[in-house]
């Protein structure tokens, strides 16, 4: 791919990270992940919006919320309130902007084998990468001396950090993708810190970004929230630079962006509507046959039968910054603490993409699974 392509793609995902006005920050209803991005989000850059960082004390309101995580999985069979990704994040907050925190629950809660890592017995790679991150921020505090502790917390996180590399790197595809799509990004930039932990040949990773780059150019990371998480690492650098002085984006003017809408050509007899398959799987499974319009989406799929039928098909849904996602269906509620969630599928395969952003296709088996993790 010659170089302008990669910068006008480049480009596109930074367009796609520029706030269109500033927001109030309302931190009480914000999970203490949220919180650790935002806090990220604002020290990226050496200018006004970082103070915003100590104006409204967020490490402090970060630390609170972090404890909470802890307390959460000391009285909960060691589950967050959130998850061990949002928990990476916090401890990497934490770490990158001097804030409180218990190295020594570090090392007891980011055991390789945590069952955190696993959703449904396979490891998140972008869980275990982002903890990479953590651990290797905590590290360097350590050697450093900003943060006091024995040898034997720094010993663990070298061997946390060395079995996590060996995970992710054992999740790598034979196109280069590291886990999915979406998780590859964040697996780049934990081997980019990492590289002590592994053989320059076990990942080629110009492979990896020359796949990643054409999966941009198919529109995979159209979503804010998608991009930031694959941007770094398209910039050779990773969320541990977030703190160190850099250049920010200000305006939509910096970049020439030229986009063009695709167009959808209807010829003659082609379809507007698509027939789908849909069913809920609980302790037993509940079909329809759907009918929407030709480019819809799961959750078009799943609003379309909760109107054929709100008993079997009802559901609840909440919006975050990956989009959508559903949270009841027949009044069952996903649970951080049972370790439950609903799952999506098509053709019994689990989707990668959100229940917002899965488009279907004719004749396609689509299910909501009752599932644990």
């Amino acid at each position: 791919m010659r170089q302008s392509h990669q910068l006008s793609l480049v480009g596109l995902l930074l367009f796609s990270l520029i706030p269109s006005q500033l927001c109030e920050i309302c931190v009480s209803q914000v999970s203490s992940g949220e919180l650790a991005l935002i806090i990220l989000a604002l020290g990226a850059c050496r200018n006004s919006e970082e103070n915003l960082i100590y104006d409204y004390h967020l490490i402090d309101k970060l630390e609170n919320k972090f404890q909470a995580e802890i307390e959460n999985m000391e009285a909960h069979n060691g589950n967050p309130l959130t998850n061990y990704y949002q928990l990476s994040l916090d401890v990497l907050a934490l770490c990158l902007f001097n804030g409180n925190y218990s190295t020594t629950k570090v090392v007891n809660y980011f055991t390789p084998e945590n069952k955190n890592y696993y959703f449904d017995n396979q490891f998140s790679v972008d869980t275990g990468a982002m903890a990479v991150l953590a651990l290797t921020c905590v590290k360097r505090s350590l050697i450093n001396g900003q943060v006091k502790t024995d040898e034997s917390n720094l010993k663990n996180i070298s061997i946390y950090i060395k079995s996590l590399v060996e995970k992710i790197l054992f999740e790598k595809k034979e196109n280069g993708l590291i886990g999915n799509t979406f998780s590859t990004g964040e697996a780049m930039q934990a081997l980019f810190v990492s590289s002590d932990y592994y053989h320059e040949n076990d990942w080629n990773c110009q492979q990896t970004l020359n796949t990643v780059l054409t999966e941009i150019s198919q529109g995979a990371f159209s979503t804010p929230t998608a991009a930031a998480q694959v941007l770094p690492a398209l910039m050779g650098k990773t969320f541990l630079d977030v703190n160190k002085d850099s250049s920010c984006v200000s305006a939509a003017g910096n970049f020439s962006i030229s986009t063009q809408e695709p167009v959808t050509v209807t010829t003659p007899g082609s379809q507007s509507s698509i027939s789908v398959n849909y069913s809920v799987r609980i302790n037993e499974t509940y079909f329809a046959n759907v009918i929407v319009p030709k480019g819809s989406v799961f959750l078009d799929v799943m609003e379309k039968a909760q109107k054929m039928n709100d008993t079997i098909f009802g559901f609840t849904m909440e919006k975050s910054s990956w989009g959508p996602y559903i949270t009841s269906v027949q009044g069952l509620w996903a649970s951080n603490n049972d370790r439950t969630y609903w799952e999506l599928l098509s053709g019994g395969k689990p989707l990668s993409q959100g229940v917002g952003s899965y488009v279907v296709h004719d004749g396609e088996n689509l299910e909501v699974r009752w599932s644990k993790y």
